[in-house]
């Protein structure tokens, strides 16, 4: 089975789920270094606080490496950890997009029994039943784990085709599906690929599915690819523009909040 991720400048990876060596060796280094985590903040809480409040310390400092440090770490780096990192693999949405702070939060929580509780034993009997390598937190989670190493990439630049470009400024384009989506930027990076007679009844059958997010439709006579491509680079600067105009506003009202209230003037710099 192989599965692709999309990065923001539209290169598809393909890529594989873990082996299961590469799981274990991933979850045994996690899991050392949150051993060791773990006794420095007990030890550390222990130090600073009386005799009576040590219990709720031991408790809070579990909690907080069990379950709210897996989850922050795999949420600020989209997916990795210290032990994911050294074995090359990656936590992803099923889509294949990058996990957020609800999946990791899952994840760890869930984590707490299958591997702490149970000495990891959960977790390896349900990886070994799925063809994903899941354990019991990716399948309620919604995510899976991959191999970031040995991937081929193939590049699929989104470009707006000229004669389209006037159709996309003014069409409406609701968001696309991730798993759709997904599917239409493999479609534009292997279409040279494919033999001619299943390029074009899968360009057909992902435009058809995409029309339903674009009004008005295209213009008649349309190739299937272009309108594709054209959906998804109006998409995309689309969600630029977007972010700038964010950007701009926080800037905005940032310069607003550090003024001084009406009639105080300013103080001379």
């Amino acid at each position: 089975m192989r599965d692709g991720i999309v990065t923001g400048e539209g290169v598809v990876l393909d890529l594989r789920p873990a082996s299961f060596a590469s799981r274990m060796l991933g979850i045994a280094l996690d899991l050392v270094v949150l051993f060791l985590v773990g006794l420095a903040a007990v030890w550390l809480g222990w130090e600073l606080t009386l005799f009576t409040e040590r219990p709720v310390v031991t408790i809070v400092a579990l909690v907080a490496v069990t379950v709210a440090w897996p989850a922050f770490v795999e949420t600020l780096t989209r997916g990795k950890s210290l032990g994911k990192w050294a074995a090359g693999i990656r936590v992803v949405r099923d889509d294949g997009g990058p996990v957020r702070f609800r999946h990791a939060f899952i994840r760890s929580m869930v984590g707490v029994g299958e591997l702490w509780l149970t000495g990891g034993a959960v977790a390896l009997f349900a990886s070994l039943a799925n063809d994903r390598g899941k354990r019991l937190g990716d399948m309620l989670a919604g995510t899976y784990v991959i191999r970031t190493r040995g991937a081929s990439v193939f590049s699929a630049p989104i470009v707006m085709p000229p004669p389209l470009a006037g159709w996309a400024a003014h069409a409406d384009m609701r968001r696309l599906p991730d798993g759709l989506a997904l599917a239409a930027r493999q479609f534009l990076a292997r279409a040279a690929k494919l033999e001619q007679g299943s390029r074009a009844r899968l360009g057909t059958d992902l435009a058809g599915r995409i029309e339903q997010y674009v009004a008005p439709g295209p213009p008649p006579g349309t190739p299937p690819e272009s309108f594709i491509m054209a959906v998804l680079a109006a998409r995309r600067d689309r969600e630029w523009a977007r972010t700038q105009r964010e950007r701009t506003d926080e800037r905005a009202r940032a310069a607003t909040l550090h003024r001084l209230p009406y009639a105080i003037q300013d103080p001379p710099r």
